[in-house]
Parts: C-alpha cells; structure tokens; sequence
C-alpha cells in the first residue's frame, strides 16, 4: 500500500509537473511539498484539502489511498455529497440558490414522472 506522499508524488508525476510547480499552486515552499512526498511531514487537514481539491480527488484517496474514492470513478449520489461536504463554500451565495433551485426543478421533474406511471 502506498503511503500519502507517495500518492501526492504520483498525481502530481501524472500532471507532469514539477514539485516546484505544484508547490507554486498550493502556495506551499518546494522544500515543504518535497517533505510531503518523502513522508518526512505531515500536512494539516486545510492542506490535504488544497491537494485533494487540486487533483480533483478526495481526501480519503490521499490519506487512505483507496483508488475507489477518486471523484471521477465516484457514484453519481457520492459525487453530490462530496460537492456538498467539500466545495459549497466555494460558491458565491448566488450560485447557490441557483444550484439549489435547479435541485428542486429536477426534484419536481422525478415527481411528476412518477406520479405519471
């Protein structure tokens, strides 16, 4: 089993970038993203987060490495809590009333299609 930094250093290898760069868009110091992948430190859970919401991967993939919990190979219903438990907050408040209206139209629309059957 492949420890975290191991799997940070694998995605990042798989974008082709370099540690410098990843550290530039993490805003992290080289040295520390180096220290990262070696599992010489231990990010906190606000850089975990950054990393995971970089590769678009969730963070029990980076901690726990069960290749399962990529976003892109998660259930339609995983991938809407994730959003939900992850990255709301990333929205403006805007955004999420019309997430939140759109929700509620395809709410109505299974409705209406189970009340016609």
């Amino acid at each position: 089993m492949s420890t975290f930094g191991e799997r940070v250093a694998k995605l990042r290898t798989e974008k082709k970038m370099s540690q410098a760069e990843l550290a530039s868009h993490l805003q992290l110091a080289k040295s520390t993203l180096a220290m990262y992948e070696t599992d010489k430190r231990e990010p906190g859970f606000e850089t975990i987060q950054r990393i995971a919401d970089f590769f678009q991967v969730t963070t029990d993939y980076l901690l726990l490495g069960r290749e399962s919990t990529r976003s892109e190979e998660m259930s339609p219903r995983n991938q809407l809590e994730h959003i939900f438990f992850y990255e709301l907050d990333k929205l403006s408040d805007e955004d999420k009333h019309k997430a939140l209206e759109h929700i509620k139209y395809l709410r109505y629309l299974a409705e209406k299609e189970q009340n016609q059957k």
